[in-house]
């Protein structure tokens, strides 16, 4: 993801208003996922690079948010909205199914060095806890997921998970955004995972684990955007949002 300091602030007509400049570039930047789902907006730092104060870009927020590409959140601030979130509830509720099921018929051609690869990026993982990259970390958790059930003998099955993977392709990079505290409980499970596997624990065991955990990761997500929907945005919160910044 490319910074939003390495983007460059739009040149546009001098009849447009400081408003109206801020509003454009921000869409821009989200349109093309410079600010991914989950990004937050800070509005000192878009007044920096617009080279503007903080009061054309606080409306500029506010359009944004009426045109549901922002969302508010009280202590927490402006940050880019989801895309489709009823899509990604769904895909997320298939990958919960579709991939328990894959990792558990492909038990009995997982060796050693299958679980030793999905252990070493399980580590990679835990090491991104203490600097938080949210877009490397869903990277390394479909590597782990893939170590685990690439081995499936049902091709239609290992095919029906990669299809609902490549729905969550856009929406994925978000999940850890939002809920980044849900890192380190989803990188404990995967450890778990893997030392159940090697203790030869029952296929149905190992299906009902990996179901449970995808599963608690959607249930943060939604609790998550459940706060957001509770907490609407004002022009009180958002006024407040700007001496946080």
């Amino acid at each position: 993801m490319t910074s939003a300091g390495t983007v460059d602030a739009p040149m546009e007509p001098n009849s447009l208003s400081k408003a109206e400049t801020a509003y454009r570039w921000i869409r821009k930047c989200i349109a093309d996922q410079t600010f991914e789902p989950g990004h937050k907006l800070v509005l000192a730092q878009i007044a920096l690079e617009l080279d503007t104060s903080v009061v054309p870009v606080r409306e500029a927020i506010r359009r944004l948010e009426a045109d549901g590409l922002v969302t508010f959140e009280r202590n927490v601030g402006a940050r880019v909205a989801m895309v489709d979130q009823s899509s990604y509830t769904q895909s997320m509720e298939a990958v919960a199914i579709l991939e328990g099921a894959a990792t558990a018929q492909a038990l009995e051609f997982l060796g050693e060095h299958d679980l030793a690869e999905a252990d070493e990026i399980n580590e990679r993982m835990r090491d991104l806890l203490t600097d938080f990259d949210p877009t490397e970390f869903t990277r390394l958790n479909h590597e782990f997921h893939a170590a685990l059930f690439r081995r499936c003998p049902n091709e239609r099955l290992h095919s029906l998970v990669a299809v609902e993977w490549d729905r969550l392709a856009h929406l994925r990079n978000s999940t850890f955004s939002f809920v980044p505290e849900r890192a380190r409980g989803s990188v404990d499970e995967h450890a778990r995972i893997v030392a159940l596997i090697r203790a030869r624990a029952s296929a149905e065991e190992i299906e009902r684990v990996v179901r449970n955990h995808r599963s608690t990761t959607l249930a943060s997500y939604q609790e998550a955007q459940a706060k957001t929907t509770e907490t609407p945005a004002s022009t009180g919160n958002i006024d407040r949002e700007e001496d946080k910044s």
